[in-house]
């Protein structure tokens, strides 16, 4: 695409002139819009990271300490907040009594209020502890070593390293290895996941999610369901043969025949 723009720029000018009569350029190439291929990370996986982190950040240069990635990362991955959200999130932003974060300044210029478990409650709460008592003068929430917010190329650098250390990469032929963007990923698969198994309904919570995400129309989450194994649980058990210890989610090739459907 540079190419091509430099090209049409270089044969204007000399059209423009009078040297050449008409643009000797290719037919512009169609772009294909790239299907939708997050990397969903499994439970295990997200203990894998969290896990590794002291590991991953126990060199002296490492601007950002371990106990500010965990929550980080626990943060992302239990709201589905994108990490920029995560990063400029002010102390005001969270309160800790109610249970209650407000996110501002989305993607789509957007405020929303969600409510919070009392397991990040906990989390949250250890961190602002910690973070008081260094008696930083910067009113954003997560702060570096020095006391200033992170910035955002900073803590994806980080996470690189971090996903290198816990061993955790993709082999289901994707383009890019798993992004911390990607917890936003998992946060919804697993949210859905775990409503098909207790039986509720979709066509209530997904507009639910849509809004708690901070994300625009209904089939921004339904992208999700096709990453959503469990909905094909009754169908698969049916299917599997009963002497085999085997789960079908260990059989790599239904899983990513399930991955493309729609």
């Amino acid at each position: 695409m540079v190419k091509y723009r430099l090209l049409q720029a270089f044969f204007d000018f000399w059209l423009a002139r009078g040297e050449i009569g008409a643009l000797p350029m290719p037919v512009k190439r169609k772009t294909r819009q790239r299907p939708f291929a997050p990397y969903i990370y499994t439970q295990s996986e997200i203990r894998s990271l969290l896990k590794a982190v002291s590991r991953c950040q126990k060199h002296f240069r490492c601007t950002i300490d371990p106990i500010t990635l965990r929550a980080i990362l626990i943060f992302i991955y239990a709201t589905g907040a994108l990490v920029g959200e995560a990063l400029r999130l002010l102390i005001e932003d969270i309160d800790l009594k109610k249970g209650f974060v407000t996110i501002r300044r989305n993607r789509y210029n957007r405020s929303r209020t969600i409510p919070i478990g009392p397991d990040l409650m906990n989390v949250l709460k250890c961190y602002f502890a910690l973070r008081r008592g260094q008696d930083p003068k910067d009113r954003n929430f997560f702060l570096n070593k020095e006391g200033k917010a992170i910035k955002k190329a900073n803590i994806e650098r980080t996470f690189e390293r971090l996903r290198r250390v816990s061993g955790i990469c993709r082999h289901d032929g994707g383009s890019y290895q798993p992004r911390m963007y990607d917890l936003r990923h998992a946060f919804a698969v697993h949210r859905i996941t775990g409503w098909i198994k207790h039986g509720a309904d979709l066509n209530r919570m997904l507009p639910a999610l849509s809004v708690y995400m901070g994300l625009t129309g209904l089939r921004t989450t339904e992208k999700y369901l096709p990453f959503t194994p469990e909905r094909f649980r009754a169908q698969l058990i049916q299917l599997s043969p009963r002497r085999s210890k085997r789960r079908w989610r260990d059989d790599l090739e239904l899983m990513r025949f399930l991955s493309q459907l729609s």
